[in-house]
């Protein structure tokens, strides 16, 4: 017997072309009544008992404790199993997200984190979200990381992890790809449309549309001609 399997073959997207559909009114009516009934922190207490089941229900429940507990989210939002957060409050989810397993978001109280329409988030990625903003149509792989801080470390005369700490945004633009266990490192931008490869360390801006690899990423092509000379 023949067939494809040991070839490479294209597949369609799948998440990526997801419509972001209406929520279920009994899902919007529940953010609603748990919203106005319980405090942020009987929310995030509760939504641990949804937060690693598998069936259809849970991830209705996820839907709805996320609806009561961010700033403000979209229609059609899929979490999966495992996905955690810290200073929810802060979040601003756009409609058709996906939010992979295990994923962890780290906000703080102060902060902003955004996360576009129809954004991506693979598997056991993690983010300092203390001040992040994902554009619309991110793919974000799994195991990926932001790093939006680090401790100054000075003065040389006490611990490094008892010096202040630095929050530098992050901005990764609309359309852009972040490769498996790439990481980005405080206050860099992912331009429009640019690839990050897999095991990257971002260190420095990337420029839209460009391919950039290593560690630390360098710029290792473009998407296509064309757009080369315009972002040089």
């Amino acid at each position: 017997m023949t067939g494809t399997l040991g070839r490479s073959r294209v597949v369609g997207a799948v998440h990526g072309r997801r419509e972001a559909t209406p929520d279920p009114d009994f899902v919007l009516a529940l953010a609603d009544y748990l919203r106005q009934t319980f405090s942020s922190e009987n929310l995030r207490e509760m939504y641990g008992r949804f937060a690693h089941g598998d069936g259809e229900f849970d991830a209705a429940m996820r839907q709805a404790f996320w609806q009561a507990l961010t700033r403000c989210c979209g229609a059609g939002l899929r979490v999966e199993p495992g996905a955690g957060f810290k200073h929810p409050e802060t979040f601003e989810i756009g409609a058709g997200v996906f939010i992979g397993s295990q994923v962890y978001l780290q906000g703080r109280f102060d902060g902003r984190c955004i996360i576009g329409d129809h954004t991506c988030i693979g598997p056991q990625s993690y983010f300092d979200a203390r001040d992040l903003v994902l554009e619309d149509h991110v793919g974000w792989g799994p195991g990926a990381k932001v790093l939006g801080s680090a401790h100054t470390g000075v003065p040389v005369d006490i611990p490094i992890i008892q010096t202040d700490l630095e929050i530098k945004p992050v901005c990764v633009q609309a359309w852009a790809d972040i490769g498996t266990n790439a990481v980005l490192l405080p206050g860099v931008t992912v331009g429009r449309g640019a690839m990050v490869g897999a095991g990257a360390v971002v260190t420095q801006d990337v420029p839209p549309f460009a391919k950039v690899a290593g560690v630390p990423a360098r710029i290792i092509g473009w998407r296509n001609d064309d757009q080369a000379g315009a972002c040089e």
